[in-house]
C-alpha cells in the first residue's frame, strides 16, 4: 500500500510503498476512504511532541471499509463501513474498566503485537507505525483493534464521518461531557478550527444562550456562525478578553481553548466570570508552561480543567454523534473545507497554519 511517511520535523512527507500484514486476533484491516488532517498531527510534524519520533505514518481521524478481520473479531465483517479514530481501545480487565471507566483504561495503549511478533507495518524491511501503533491515517490501509471501531451505515459520507474519529468527538465531548454546559449558559470558544467548531456546535446542542467564537481569521469566524456562534470576535483586531467581558457583562460561565497556545489558554482563563470554568482542549507543544494568576483563580473560585479525546471517546459514544448528524442536529458538511490526496498532506498542514481551513480531508484511495 501507499503511505505518507514523516521523516523529520517540518520536512516534506514522501509517498512510499509500505507492507501491511494480515490481521491477527482481534485486529481489523481497514481500507481508508477518508482521513482528516488534525492539529494533533501537525504538532508532531512540527517537532513539538518529541515522544513521537520519525520515521512514522501520521493520521488518526479515519473512516473506511473493513477489508479483512482477524479470527477473533466478532463485531464487524468485511464490507462494513466504520469510523476508526486513533486506534483507541480498552482492555476490559483493569480496575478502571471494571469500575465502568473504560475511557480511562490503564492499558489503552497496550500494543496488540509484542516486540518479537511480526510487525504490523514495515517500510524498507523495518517496523513503522503511527500515533496509534499499527493504526495509521495517512495511508491506504490501517490495522486497528475491533474495539476501536464504530460501525456506521453504508450511505453516510466518509469524509464527514472521518471527522468524528477525533476532532468532532473531542469538541463535543469537552462541552457535553467534561464541562457539562447547561442550557442558558454563556460560552466562549477560542479557536474556530475543527475542534473549536465542534465545541461551538456542542454549546448550541446544549442550549447555551451566548456562544462567542474567537479567532484571527474572518472567514473562520463567518463559518463559526454556521455552527451556532451568536457572536464573533477577531482577536487580531481587538483584545478578546475585553470584548468577551463587554458582550457578557463581566465574563463567560464557560470557556474552551481549542488551539493549544499558551497565550490563548491565558485568555480562556481571564475571560471567565467568578465561578466560571475554563476547559483546555488544544494540544500544546511539550515545552510549553502555563503561568496563571493564582489570586484571580482563587478569589473568583474559577476552575481550570483539561479535556482530551482519549478520555472522552468512551464516555461520549460516537454512535450518538453519528445520529446527531443523521438527524440534522450536527453540521459536518460545512466543516470539510477541502479534499486532497496523500500527496497533498504538506499543503494541508500549511493551510492549517494560515487558518485557511476548518478541516482538510484526504482521500487515500
Amino acid at each position: 500500500m501507499k503511505a505518507a511517511v514523516y521523516h523529520a520535523p517540518l520536512k516534506p512527507h514522501t509517498i512510499e510503498e509500505v507492507e501491511i500484514d494480515h490481521p491477527r486476533g482481534t485486529e481489523v484491516l481497514i481500507r481508508i476512504m477518508a482521513s482528516g488532517v488534525c492539529h494533533s498531527d501537525h504538532v508532531i510534524w512540527s517537532g513539538h511532541r518529541a515522544v513521537f519520533a520519525p520515521p512514522m505514518i501520521l493520521g488518526h481521524e479515519v473512516a473506511g471499509v473493513v477489508e479483512e478481520t482477524g479470527p477473533d473479531v466478532t463485531t464487524v465483517k468485511p464490507g462494513d463501513h466504520v469510523i476508526a479514530g486513533g486506534g483507541l481501545r480498552f482492555c476490559g480487565r483493569c480496575k478502571n474498566c471494571r469500575a465502568g471507566r473504560a475511557y480511562m483504561c490503564l492499558n489503552k495503549f497496550t500494543a496488540s503485537r509484542g516486540p518479537d511478533d511480526k510487525p504490523a507495518i514495515t517500510w524498507k524491511g523495518k517496523r513503522i507505525g503511527g500515533i496509534g501503533g499499527s493504526s495509521v491515517g495517512f495511508a491506504q490501509m490501517s490495522l486497528t483493534d475491533e474495539l476501536s471501531l464504530v460501525k456506521i451505515d453504508n450511505d453516510l459520507p466518509m469524509d464527514r464521518m472521518a471527522l468524528i474519529g477525533c476532532g468532532v468527538t473531542t469538541g463535543l465531548g469537552a462541552v457535553l461531557r467534561t464541562a457539562k454546559v447547561p442550557p442558558g449558559a454563556s460560552v466562549a470558544v477560542i479557536g474556530a478550527g475543527g475542534v473549536g467548531s465542534s465545541a461551538i456546535q456542542g454549546a448550541r446542542i446544549a442550549g447555551a444562550d451566548q456562544i462567542i467564537a474567537v479567532d484571527v481569521v474572518d472567514s473562520k469566524l463567518e463559518s463559526a456562525k454556521k455552527f451556532g456562534a451568536t457572536h464573533a470576535v477577531n482577536a487580531a483586531k481587538v483584545d478578546p478578553v475585553e470584548a468577551i467581558k463587554e458582550l457578557t457583562d463581566g465574563g463567560v460561565e464557560y470557556s474552551f481553548e481549542a488551539l493549544g497556545n499558551v497565550k490563548t489558554i491565558e485568555q480562556a482563563i481571564r475571560c471567565l466570570m467568578p465561578r466560571g470554568t475554563a476547559t483546555l482542549i488544544g494540544v500544546t507543544p511539550d515545552a510549553d508552561d502555563l503561568k496563571v494568576n493564582a489570586y484571580f483563580v482563587i478569589s473568583g473560585e474559577r476552575r481550570i480543567q483539561g479535556h482530551h479525546l482519549i478520555y472522552s471517546v468512551g464516555a461520549l459514544d460516537q454512535r450518538y454523534i453519528v445520529n446527531l448528524y443523521r438527524r440534522g442536529l450536527l453540521n459536518l458538511d460545512d466543516m470539510v473545507s477541502r479534499h486532497g490526496k496523500l500527496e497533498d498532506l504538506d499543503g494541508a498542514f500549511r493551510a492549517m497554519e494560515k487558518g485557511e481551513v476548518v478541516r482538510t480531508v484526504l482521500m487515500p484511495n
